[in-house]
């Protein structure tokens, strides 16, 4: 994905960027740097400005998303920072939530399982992702932070996206889960997936990175390789 001049006032300025398979592509900025913004322009979270907005273009064609479900249908998927807000029906079962999270790719409801086939697809992303929970009838509200965020993954990844991107991703989780959602991010770029990662945690960033962006006051600022980046240059790109 190739993102230019994207513009959604006051948030995002003049924001230029790119993405590539298989690479984890780290994006770290302060309170007001517009990096989630940015991302939900690109996943038709936000709409960006209706002229002079800047382009997307996505495996080279240009896209203008104005709701999240043709990007869905794409291929792009967005992991919420807010789980609890956006990403999950808390007083649903667990497979009930992936399942919702496979319909989402087929607008209309043209694609339906039946209530057994839902129920087997809500449990195969159970064991993939380790969800721990009673059963896999119980509520999302039921569950740890750290599962309640495997869930909401979940919901993304049955969709089979070729560009994820993951907000705040560890916020909120659990070490234990921590070290799993960070296995499972390492996986889907070993996998030929295009994967970015926004957090305000440094070292979160540090560790997962091939390439971090460092945005600044609504565009990216500053580009580092995983090799070069240390804390104090990219805390230094973040401020000054």
């Amino acid at each position: 994905m190739s993102v230019q001049n994207l513009k959604m006032a006051p948030m995002v300025k003049n924001n230029s960027l790119s993405i590539f398979t298989g690479q984890i592509t780290g994006v770290f900025g302060l309170v007001g740097a517009g990096r989630t913004e940015t991302f939900k322009i690109v996943a038709g979270v936000l709409k960006r400005d209706f002229f002079y907005g800047g382009e997307v273009l996505l495996k080279g064609k240009p896209v203008r998303y104005r709701v999240p479900a043709p990007a869905v249908a794409d291929g792009v998927a967005y992991v919420t920072e807010d789980r609890k807000v956006e990403g999950f029906f808390e007083t649903m079962s667990i497979a009930r939530n992936v399942y919702l999270g496979l319909l989402s790719k087929f607008p209309g409801g043209r694609f339906l399982l039946s209530r057994r086939e839902a129920d087997q697809t809500g449990d195969d992303w159970i064991s993939r992702l380790k969800v721990r929970a009673i059963s896999p009838k119980a509520k999302v509200v039921e569950l740890s932070g750290g599962n309640q965020q495997k869930v909401v993954i979940a919901k993304s990844l049955v969709q089979e996206p070729d560009l994820i991107i993951f907000d705040e991703p560890t916020r909120g989780v659990d070490v234990g889960a921590i070290v799993e959602i960070h296995e499972l991010i390492n996986r889907l770029a070993d996998d030929g997936k295009a994967v970015v990662v926004i957090s305000s945690y440094l070292p979160e960033i540090l560790a997962l990175s091939d390439r971090i962006l460092v945005s600044r006051q609504g565009k990216v600022v500053e580009e580092f390789s995983a090799v070069d980046a240390t804390e104090e240059k990219i805390m230094y790109a973040a401020i000054h």
